[in-house]
């Protein structure tokens, strides 16, 4: 694992506060800024907030123009309309004049000059500023700090893999903020900038814990699982000091900054009635993953992840997880797991998922008496252990997440690109390994099992061999798998995943989550970093679909009701319903509720309908 530089103490022991703002340097901060208001002109503009005037054509590239209401400041730049309303945006092009006077590039101030556009409150604004601000933040420690290039990438440790990204969710303009932490902790926990670092180790007594698991596995053979024998008989031994019964208490890990800056204070009552008790920190070491709350076991990669409630915001919600969700992510996690593993088109593609194998869900009394509404205080005590996806792969066989692939380091060069150049295939025939792994098990999830998942970088490991993907494992099961079937029977305890969709928005599954929010910046990299016509990348799609639609002729009838080569796309918009409410985008009993669109897209697969059956 790479070495960061960290804040250090004075002699006294207080914490340097130099150190805490060593990145924030003009030179760098110009760079970042410059960088997040190409993604804004890009996001924004692909929203429909924002218009952008083209003013004059200069070969492939088009110059645009973007001015406040009084006109007194404009942005210009120059930019190629990609597939899906995309914008490739020259980055150096773009400039800033007020009053026709040159000015450096400020991503905040843009936010304010088009506040109206925008659609900001007086209430909303503050907390995305905030947001924003944390960003910046954060890109400018990671330009400063980062030490892996995409060439040493292709190479690189799944941890150290994790550790090296920098972009966050492509789509969401806020997207890597932690509302919450301060400067010693975002060295400490953000997954940028952690060194490995132990887990806090709780005990919870049982007539406030609950432990759920996937049979037979029971809750002694997860702690001999988890914790050395000698790390066991120390908390039952201070258990026992504490004149306690270890018999009555339920051992379960949880994030560090959780119990210093939230359970400590109001968890109090429970903690002093020895209702939950500390037991120390883990002798294993952990790195946290790009989710920032689940974390990979670096001692012992064998061990489980483990995944804690975080009472930040990032994101559109706070981190915490739901000791009522925790009761059934095993059995869902479990029920997804056997259909994957009976399917034998899935099994041919190698598709697999990681098993949330246990969980244990605390439950505060008083909270739950003085809070009837679901609420971030009813979720700030829980963890989860899902499997470890080192038990998933065989020799010559490495590991890389699917946000890897829009990956583009400090020195402006894609790991996609060097991924491809480090194996035996050439681009086309990359993207198609790439595309069996990823799209077709998707596909005949949606179509055959009327299942989908939530499919961003982020929530799917890809499997490499000599540096081309070769399957895929997804993960987050439990908080993001959703039948879209009504009538579909499922066991009691997995129901709660059966989600009502309105027809027309069904293939959105598809549409939005891997068209509009991967395809659509995996096909911009293929463009700028790879020399890939989008043609090309977008032909080699429509070829993967007309593959598997070959294999189920008995599906007819639902690939055409959920058309893949339609001519339109409904255009959702997360920037939208994250600038609405920072707190909580979507309710997850019916995500469809507050959902956000603004118009169509046009397909690139529709040039292709003559390929369907």
């Amino acid at each position: 694992m790479q070495e960061k530089s960290t804040i250090q103490r004075h002699e006294n022991g207080q914490l340097n506060p130099q150190l805490a703002a060593s990145h924030l340097q003009p030179e760098i901060w110009e760079k970042v800024n410059r960088l997040q208001l190409r993604k804004m002109l890009c996001e924004f503009s692909h929203e429909l907030l924002l218009i952008p005037e083209l003013k004059d054509t200069q070969g492939i590239w088009g110059l645009y123009s973007l001015s406040t209401q009084d006109g007194v400041t404009e942005y210009q730049f120059k930019a190629q309309l990609l597939a899906l309303d995309h914008w490739y945006i020259d980055n150096n092009s773009i400039s800033k004049t007020t009053n026709e006077q040159t000015e450096p590039l400020d991503a905040i101030a843009f936010l304010l000059e088009f506040t109206e556009e925008l659609g900001f409150s007086e209430s909303n604004l503050p907390t995305y500023l905030e947001e924003v601000i944390s960003c910046l933040y954060g890109s400018a420690y990671m330009q400063t700090n980062s030490e892996l290039t995409a060439k040493d990438l292709t190479t690189a440790s799944y941890a150290d893999v994790e550790h090296a990204m920098t972009a966050g969710h492509p789509c969401f303009i806020a997207n890597s903020a932690r509302i919450g932490f301060d400067a010693i902790d975002y060295q400490n926990y953000s997954p940028e900038a952690a060194k490995p670092l132990s887990l806090v180790w709780v005990a919870g007594h049982k007539s406030h814990t609950e432990f759920t698991s996937i049979p037979p596995l029971s809750y002694h053979q997860v702690m001999e699982q988890e914790l050395d024998t000698d790390l066991k008989a120390s908390f039952d031994l201070l258990l026992k000091e504490k004149e306690l019964d270890p018999q009555d208490y339920i051992y379960f890990p949880i994030h560090p900054w959780q119990w210093h800056n939230k359970l400590i204070y109001l968890f109090a009552p429970d903690i002093a009635t020895s209702k939950l008790v500390c037991l120390g920190d883990s002798k294993d070491l952990y790195m946290p993953q790009q989710s920032v709350r689940t974390f990979f076991n670096v001692s012992d990669n064998k061990r489980f992840y483990v995944k804690s409630a975080l009472s930040i915001l990032n994101m559109g919600f706070m981190r915490g997880l739901s000791p009522y969700y925790m009761r059934t992510n095993p059995p869902i996690s479990e029920w997804v797991a056997n259909l994957v593993e009976n399917d034998a088109y899935l099994q041919k593609k190698g598709f697999t998922t990681l098993k949330e194998i246990a969980t244990v869900g605390y439950t505060n009394t008083y909270i739950e008496e003085a809070i009837k509404i679901d609420s971030p205080y009813k979720k700030m005590l829980s963890t989860l252990w899902r499997e470890s996806p080192m038990d998933k792969i065989a020799n010559g066989e490495r590991l890389m997440t699917m946000a890897a692939l829009l990956h583009i380091d400090t020195e402006g060069n894609s790991l996609l690109a060097e991924l491809i150049k480090s194996s035996p295939l050439d681009a086309k025939g990359w993207i198609q390994s790439y595309l069996q792994a990823y799209l077709s098990p998707l596909l005949h999830c949606f179509y055959y099992h009327d299942m989908r998942f939530m499919p961003h970088g982020e929530n799917l490991i890809l499997v490499f061999r000599d540096n081309v993907p070769v399957r895929a494992i997804m993960k987050d099961i439990g908080e993001e798998v959703a039948v879209v079937n009504q009538e579909k029977e499922l066991p009691e305890t997995v129901k709660r995943i059966i989600i009502n969709v309105p027809e027309d928005l069904k293939i959105l599954t598809i549409f939005t989550q891997i068209f509009d929010s991967f395809f659509r910046y995996l096909n911009h990299v293929l463009v700028e970093h790879v020399n890939l016509p989008e043609e090309d990348f977008w032909s080699l799609v429509a070829d993967c679909i007309t593959e598997y639609q070959s294999e189920y002729p008995e599906l007819e009838d639902k690939f055409r009701k959920y058309d893949l080569f339609d001519s339109e796309i409904i255009k959702t918009c997360s920037n939208r319903l994250q600038m609405q409410n920072s707190s909580k985008m979507l309710d997850a009993t019916n995500p469809f509720k507050n959902q956000k669109f603004a118009g169509t897209l046009k397909n690139p697969l529709s040039v292709y309908q003559t390929k369907l059956i």
